[in-house]
């Protein structure tokens, strides 16, 4: 972003120098990338009368011009009323105009600075001989404009210099602005005036006309218009109103033209340049539609509405391009017909030429995200654009809406012509906000007095709505819809008066070591562990497209959508870990590992959960894992998957209860999990729900290309954490004394389930004075039998003495009785 400094000396004082300027704008408000002195570019251009032209002899488009230049060029031939001669080609040249000489030795200003500048001189044309020349705009490096010279203000004395008429000695700013995405009211020159004087000290008044925010527009009614927001997430403000009798013949004031061109802007029509003019004052865009030609495309009524674009909807732009609009695009339209894109570029089929004679002037606010998306998908970097991207506040639209009017009624002519149309769905006014001022003194370590921080802040504006004691109640102006809480006014204070002022101090506080936090050292026992038992650790991204959420049968609408994401790809929070995991195992046996197992450690969140005290959506702390094999392998992938998890709780000395999957349960987590072929964990002291552990569906496993080997689990890491502080330690000693195992297999029935018959077993062992443990060994049912194997190993520990065989068998009696007992069991 450019900004001229004689264009912000208009809005405020300013006496540094250049480069005291420039530095301390880089130091409290945004970073200077460059400063371009432009006086040395102008320095030789002479303001000149044209006083004669002729049409130059054996030339069909030279003329033979006089002109007069006050006298002030020295060593120049003259003709007896000391006017000097000149040669020029443009069709335009007329006498009596007011033009920019470029004399002899002069640097043409277009080549100025390049490796080969081009310096005039006095030379014949055509005979006749021609002392330097007359300049057009592309000439003197303004803008792209070569049809014919740059006529300028006629009450401008000849011999004026071209610097002191129009203000072009001049310092421009090149301003990184990236840094200032949060500030729309510094991407204009009057919020650039505004921070400048509070950063020097002085106070700055904004311009009456801006500080008008509900200006009249007249009651009239010669001419109809309405406006709706369809939506009111599309905008927060629209406002237009028509204009009529402009005066085509009429142009922008030439001193106008000139601060336009400085800031890169080409000036077009009298009506376009005052909403350029504006919106490079203001940072609030404008845009302007010929009313007879909106008459035209919408069936006679101008009722414009904004609203979404439609799919496959067409639109011509003013740059030529037709684009393909999208339920993401904002558009206006003129009853059903889309007549621009909102925020961004109008429509060929409305644009303002040389036969318009009535017009609606739009200034509106709208979604930035959106325009944010619209700004990438479809290529456009307009400057209405990248302001609108900012989020411009909606209470700027009227006082620039009223001064382009008085502006265009200025320079045209034209009239009002209807009623303003309006609609303003989301009013809001920013809130007052309680400072003390023992908390800026504390947080920026600077010896504020309350006078001190009182003039700091109404320096930049801000209202000072009651003090009393250490307190103040400062309301934000409306511009700065930045300023949410105290820390934010704060971060104000310090900038203002200058970080480069804060005496750096070592803090007074005390040094001493935080306790780690239990739940995280929870995380990192669970991670050693799970690596130990044989899985790799993978980091995803929490964002996912919405098409893996649909792929494991989650609900899109459970989950959290990102409107201003940094890929199509990532645009939904997850609402669990597996997805993530799943999409990774098919990328990695195309890599050529053949048998692997992932985990995931981190957070998922779910739109069901609502919100926090904070008003951020609560997160859920998960721990996810996959098991994969692409060859072909015996047995269930369940149990692999179940064994890993085991595996992890004997080591943090949990045991979970499984439980076939209760069908009633709603929870995202089971969404990809095969119910018949899966288990709800289970804390079995409280009946908490826990996780889940199991095969996969088949569609999920077709979605995601993964092996028929494919099974994992996912559980909450938060609950796990809370019944393992529950869980005290119970160390054993290792036994001096040898162990003895038995193998027993129970055929049951086949709705016996497994945990049937360890829960029996362990009931049993319970009242054995014996350490004991019970590890599961096959399972086995013939084709259609309705009964099954359950074989289970009992190993048992004395630290007393050795056992006897009667003694063991004494006790796997005893547990043989009781899953007898429990179950209808058979020993086979």
């Amino acid at each position: 972003m450019i900004v001229p400094v004689n264009w912000l000396k208009k809005y405020t004082d300013i006496n540094l120098p250049i480069e005291q300027l420039a530095e301390l704008i880089g130091a409290r408000l945004v970073e200077i990338e460059s400063v371009v002195e432009l006086g040395q570019k102008y320095k030789d251009v002479i303001m000149a009368k044209v006083v004669e032209t002729a049409k130059l002899e054996g030339s069909d488009h030279l003329s033979l011009t006089k002109i007069d230049d006050g006298g002030v060029r020295s060593g120049i031939e003259r003709d007896e009323k000391g006017y000097i001669q000149v040669v020029c080609g443009a069709p335009n040249v007329t006498a009596g105009q007011i033009i920019a000489w470029l004399p002899p030795e002069s640097v043409v200003p277009d080549t100025f600075g390049s490796n080969e500048p081009f310096v005039l001189g006095s030379r014949k044309l055509c005979g006749a001989m021609s002392n330097g020349m007359i300049a057009s705009a592309r000439e003197l490096g303004l803008y792209d404009e070569h049809d014919g010279i740059l006529v300028l203000d006629e009450n401008i004395q000849p011999g004026t210099s071209f610097n002191d008429a129009y203000g072009f000695d001049d310092y421009l700013l090149d301003i990184e602005n990236k840094s200032l995405t949060h500030r729309p009211d510094c991407f204009g020159i009057i919020g650039i005036a505004r921070e400048i004087a509070a950063i020097s000290g002085n106070k700055f008044v904004t311009p009456e006309w801006l500080s008008n925010l509900n200006p009249d527009f007249g009651n009239v009614s010669k001419l109809q218009i309405s406006a709706q927001i369809d939506d009111v997430e599309l905008s927060n403000r629209y406002q237009a109103i028509v204009m009529s009798n402009i005066d085509k013949s009429k142009t922008t004031p030439v001193d106008i033209q000139m601060q336009l061109s400085r800031v890169g802007v080409r000036p077009i029509s009298a009506v376009v340049d005052a909403t350029n003019y504006l919106m490079m004052l203001t940072g609030q865009p404008l845009h302007a539609f010929d009313y007879d030609k909106v008459l035209a495309v919408s069936g006679g009524k101008a009722e414009i509405h904004v609203r979404t674009g439609r799919e496959n909807e067409k639109l011509l732009l003013l740059d030529g391009r037709e684009i393909t609009l999208t339920d993401e695009d904002i558009v206006i339209a003129a009853g059903e017909r889309a007549i621009a894109l909102a925020g961004a570029m109008g429509g060929s089929e409305t644009e303002i030429d040389e036969n318009t004679q009535n017009i609606i002037i739009e200034s509106a606010t709208f979604n930035l995200y959106k325009l944010r998306s619209t700004q990438m998908r479809h290529g456009i970097f307009s400057e209405a654009i990248t302001r609108f991207t900012k989020g411009q506040p909606a209470a700027l639209t009227a006082p620039v809406l009223k001064k382009a009017v008085e502006l265009i009624n200025e320079w045209t002519n034209g009239e009002v012509a209807s009623n303003l149309a309006e609609d303003y769905p989301n009013k809001a006014e920013n809130a007052a906000i309680d400072l003390s001022l023992s908390s800026v003194q504390k947080v920026l370590g600077l010896d504020l007095s309350m006078d001190n921080l009182i003039d700091i802040l109404e320096k930049a504006e801000f209202i000072i709505l009651d003090a009393e004691g250490d307190m103040l109640t400062v309301k934000t102006p409306w511009w700065r819809a930045d300023i949410h809480i105290p820390e934010d006014l704060i971060e104000e204070c310090g900038r203002l008066s200058g970080f480069d002022n804060i005496e750096p101090t070592l803090p007074t506080r005390d040094f001493s070591a935080t306790q780690n936090d239990s739940f995280n050292d929870f995380k990192n026992v669970v991670r050693n562990n799970l690596v130990r038992g044989g899985a790799n650790e993978v980091l995803t991204y929490s964002f996912i497209h919405g098409d893996i959420l649909r792929n494991v049968g989650q609900k899109v609408d459970n989950s959290y959508r990102i409107v201003n994401s940094i890929s199509p790809d990532l645009q939904y929070y997850r609402q669990s870990l597996t997805p993530s995991l799943l999409g990774l195992v098919n990328s990695n046996i195309r890599q050529g590992y053949d048998s692997f197992a992932l985990f995931e450690i981190n957070k998922s969140h779910l739109k069901q959960d609502g919100l926090n005290d904070e008003g951020v959506p609560v997160e859920s702390d998960m721990i996810a894992a996959v098991v994969a094999d692409k060859n072909k392998q015996t047995g269930a992938p369940f149990y692999k998957a179940k064994y890993l998890f085991e595996y992890l709780t004997s080591k943090l000395g949990i045991e979970l209860e499984f439980k076939a999957i209760d069908s009633e349960i709603d929870s995202p987590v089971m969404a990809p999990f095969e119910h018949r072929r899966s288990a709800m964990l289970i804390d079995k002291n409280t009946g908490i729900f826990v996780g889940v552990v199991g095969e996969y569906k088949k569609s999920v496993c077709r979605n995601f290309k993964l092996p028929d080997f494919t099974a994992g689990f996912e559980v909450n890491s938060r609950a796990l954490f809370e019944i393992s502080k529950n869980i005290s330690g119970n160390y054993t000693a290792l036994s001096r004394y040898p162990g003895s195992e038995r193998d027993i297999c129970f055929k049951v029935s086949n709705d016996i389930l497994f945990g049937q018959i360890i829960d029996a077993a362990k009931n049993a062992l319970s009242e054995i004075e014996l350490e004991s443990h019970i590890i599961p060994v096959d399972i086995y049912q013939a084709g259609a039998s309705e009964t099954k194997n359950i074989t289970i190993r009992v190993k048992l520990v004395s630290h007393q003495k050795t056992m006897t065989s009667e003694e063991v068998n004494a006790d796997i009696a005893q547990v043989i009785q009781a899953v007898v007992a429990e179950t209808g069991a058979v020993v086979v």
